[in-house]
């Protein structure tokens, strides 16, 4: 998988800039996060940055990212060099995390759905808790497992379609192909399937106390620039979820 987030690492960073991570997956995050003045933040699956440079942006006092993908690690020390933050980039798998500090706040972008197994996402919600302060809140953007599969072709005009080759059980791999423009090459890569319930366990089971889920939602902005209907397929099918965790 490093590898090949490493061959991906510059398409994955373009499609950032599609509209629905600005106006739904950014706009959900931030609106589960709330307000990061003086907060330290672990962010970990950081990719290239984009989230974690943010967070230092809206005023975080300590940012520190975490990725398993070399590359992506690169990209983000370029910008670092490019326009220093103060935030530090650590290589490395969190799944083999352990505990490097008291945090506020533990963030993931698209990480818990890269477990294939009900005990490798256990692994990662432990390294995840040891990471927090008594009273620290984990968060993240999750692919929505519980999105019904003869809706994965829905997203296409927002640039993303899923696919799967076998009915959804534990550990059936979900295909993301995302499509920036007619002049892109396409990419993809696979998540994961795990249900609800194990979730709710694996948070459970390290010790957290409270578990929200947060269906996605458009920004003001985003509404006025596309229009509400141009939304309401997304928010119809719901593809991504938002999760908060209190220690």
């Amino acid at each position: 998988m490093t590898a090949y987030y490493d061959s991906i690492a510059q398409q994955y960073k373009k499609s950032k800039l599609l509209p629905f991570r600005l106006h739904i997956e950014a706009y959900t995050y931030f609106n589960l996060l709330g307000n990061l003045v003086g907060k330290s933040i672990l962010d970990l699956a950081c990719g290239e940055g984009f989230y974690t440079r943010l967070f230092k942006l809206q005023g975080a006092a300590r940012v520190c990212g975490v990725e398993i993908s070399e590359k992506m690690i690169e990209l983000a020390r370029q910008e670092e060099i490019r326009q220093p933050q103060d935030i530090e980039y650590i290589l490395g798998d969190v799944s083999e995390l352990n505990k490097i500090g008291n945090f506020d706040l533990v963030v993931a972008s698209y990480l818990l759905n890269y477990a294939q197994t009900r005990e490798q996402l256990l692994k990662m919600c432990q390294n995840i808790f040891a990471n927090l302060k008594p009273g620290g809140r984990f968060v993240t953007i999750n692919n929505n497992h519980s999105q019904c599969p003869s809706s994965y072709l829905t997203t296409e005009k927002y640039g993303f379609i899923k696919s799967i080759d076998s009915p959804l059980v534990e550990g059936t791999p979900i295909k993301y192909t995302f499509t920036m423009s007619a002049n892109d090459k396409k990419f993809s890569f696979d998540n994961y399937y795990l249900s609800t319930a194990i979730y709710e366990w694996a948070f459970r089971s390290v010790g957290f106390k409270e578990i929200r889920w947060q269906k996605p939602i458009v920004s003001p902005q985003g509404v006025e620039e596309f229009g509400q209907e141009f939304w309401q397929d997304f928010l119809n099918c719901v593809p991504i979820v938002g999760i908060e965790c209190l220690k």
